[in-house]
């Protein structure tokens, strides 16, 4: 029997399988990289795709790996491994874990909106639940330490619990609808508080930026700036589907015989409808802006042009991990 032809060490597994100029693109390579299924594969599987990926880049392919076998190797080690320190990533703040995590967390908080302990649990789950993430995929190899982390932690927390009961309080005499969506104004704007505070580190001494072949040109606070922004709005977006869609729907359910009659079902439906919203929300608005996102020289600190310019007086754009 022959052997399948030995692949070309040229492919390139430093960046993504699609065009990551176009949305398609991006939303293809999301979809890949949110799978739940990948936090169901052994340590084993995961140490193999990193020894495929990494003798790949050393040069070195195993005879009779085709190609998909080498791009699904190399999804396998992005959805486990940080892209910059290459260190493998606490289980529940990786990327495939968002769409379990979440469709449990929201469709909880959707439920249980109504009493005041109830809004502040789950506030507080929520939360905790994002500070792994954010510590997980932040972006750049800069350490964050424990007093940055509680900070964050905390100011979140806080935001997003005194939101929610004051948005609580202000609904008692609103319709019943309106009440529904004060989970989401509470995670927008814990986002707002939670992401920046996090990558606070970043904000002070810079993100890497490099050169399109990813040679390092030095820190920028602006790239900071604008790949925190564009994490915010790309969170904000992932939680508005779930957060919008589902309660509309609960809106009329209730009213009907059927969840009257079986009330203990309110739950396991609303978080079933979450999690709808988000196997297609997460990779979609992931996919809003390119992961290696890129902004002109001249965008850039003063200092940090002059750095760039020594090096490479003709540069125009640089790229830096927007982190997610």
């Amino acid at each position: 029997q022959k052997m399948p032809p030995s692949l070309p060490a040229t492919i390139n597994i430093q960046e993504p399988r699609w065009d990551q100029s176009t949305f398609q693109g991006r939303a293809k390579h999301f979809f890949m990289v949110t799978d739940p299924r990948n936090l169901l594969l052994s340590g084993a599987a995961l140490e193999e795709a990193r020894r495929v990926v990494e003798d790949h880049r050393a040069g070195t392919v195993q005879p009779g790996l085709t190609e998909d076998q080498l791009w699904r190797a190399k999804y396998i080690y992005d959805s486990a491994f940080h892209p910059d320190t290459g260190e493998k990533m606490i289980l529940v703040g990786r990327m495939s874990a968002q769409v379990p995590m979440n469709m449990t967390i929201t469709g909880c908080m959707l439920t249980f909106y109504r009493t005041t302990p109830a809004v502040l649990f789950w506030q507080w789950v929520n939360q905790s639940f994002n500070a792994v993430v954010n510590y997980t995929n932040r972006s750049g190899d800069a350490p964050i330490t424990p007093s940055q982390l509680g900070t964050a932690y905390v100011s979140a927390t806080t935001g997003a619990v005194v939101t929610a009961l004051g948005l609580k309080s202000l609904t008692k005499h609103l319709p019943a609808i309106i009440g529904r969506y004060v989970p989401f104004a509470a995670v927008a704007a814990a986002n707002c508080i939670n992401i920046p505070l996090m990558r606070q580190r970043e904000l002070k001494l810079g993100i890497p930026v490099t050169d399109e072949n990813g040679n390092r040109l030095g820190e920028s606070t602006a790239a900071a700036q604008k790949a925190i922004f564009q994490v915010v709005v790309s969170r904000i977006g992932m939680a508005a589907p779930a957060m919008a869609i589902p309660p509309v729907i609960m809106n009329m359910l209730e009213k009907r015989a059927f969840l009257k009659r079986y009330p203990y079902l309110n739950a396991p439906l609303q978080v079933g409808l979450v999690g709808l919203c988000l196997v297609f929300a997460t990779p979609l608005c992931c996919a809003l802006f390119p992961q290696k996102s890129s902004m002109p020289v001249s965008s850039l600190e003063p200092e940090v042009q002059d750095e760039i310019r020594k090096k490479d007086p003709w540069l125009e754009t640089v790229y830096f991990n927007k982190g997610l």
